[in-house]
């Protein structure tokens, strides 16, 4: 690494919301600006951050099932998955901060937000070295005709915010709680109240997830991997061996392996 690249050099502006908007608002941020999560801020002061899965959570309760999107408050669903740092600090100090958290939050001396750091600003400049067994983590994966209900269940459970969608054991694409938030969203604007509990349950997840599927093979190397991820600004990229999907790499897989 080296001395001469400080955090000022790989930070990006930073992208708020104001705790009091709307989640709507958050997720259209999000995905407008490809970025994941969004800085909550009160009155200029960061209090938080908001992520796609923490809305797809939201939307996705049944206490909220009676609320529409567009009533629901970024105050309900601020997390606190971030760290601080400096603009004059070494970046060597950002990968194990974004090894741990989704998100660095950079302020100045005063303690005014002046920028952000994720993992995609530190890949432009730091990438691991090695094969691709180095950085790949396993894939979960899910059938094409499986309820949505059951994929929110397991992420849910198990913690898990991406399936490769798979049918006779091919991938034929990638459902994430991006998938889920907008399907949440755009299911209570168009289903009345009193019909959601039935009509939520014959979703299915080749009715949300992303297609068509960016996959590489396991003989990609790690390079190209990266370049995938910034140019498409995705955050995960199956990886296949004979049209099977053998697992995955991520954005977070890539800074864990530096």
């Amino acid at each position: 690494m080296s001395e001469d690249v400080l955090i000022r050099d790989v930070m990006s502006k930073p992208i708020t919301i104001a705790k009091s908007a709307f989640v709507t608002e958050a997720l259209d941020k999000m995905l407008d600006g490809g970025v994941d999560p969004l800085i909550v801020t009160n009155n200029g002061d960061v209090v938080g951050t908001i992520s796609r899965k923490s809305i797809a959570r939201k939307l996705g309760r049944r206490q909220a099932s009676n609320i529409a999107a567009t009533s629901i408050h970024v105050a309900n669903s601020v997390e606190h998955d971030f760290t601080s740092a400096y603009p004059d600090q070494n970046i060597d100090v950002l990968i194990p901060l974004l090894q741990v958290y989704k998100l660095v939050v950079v302020l100045d001396e005063e303690h005014r937000l002046v920028g952000q750091v994720t993992a995609g600003d530190l890949l432009r400049v730091v990438e691991p070295v090695g094969e691709i067994e180095d950085v790949m983590v396993p894939a979960c994966v899910i059938q094409t005709d499986e309820r949505v209900v059951h994929l929110r269940r397991r992420m849910l459970d198990d913690g898990i915010d991406k399936f490769v969608a798979v049918e006779g054991g091919e991938p034929m694409g990638v459902v994430t709680e991006t998938d889920v938030a907008n399907a949440m969203r755009a299911f209570k604007e168009v289903v009345e109240e009193k019909y959601q509990d039935h009509r939520i349950r014959n979703l299915i997840v080749r009715d949300i997830m992303s297609t068509p599927i960016i996959s590489a093979e396991k003989s990609s190397n790690i390079s190209t991997i990266v370049e995938m991820l910034l140019s498409r600004n995705i955050s995960t990229i199956p990886i296949t061996e004979n049209g099977r999907v053998i697992g995955m790499v991520t954005r977070e897989s890539l800074v864990k392996a530096l």
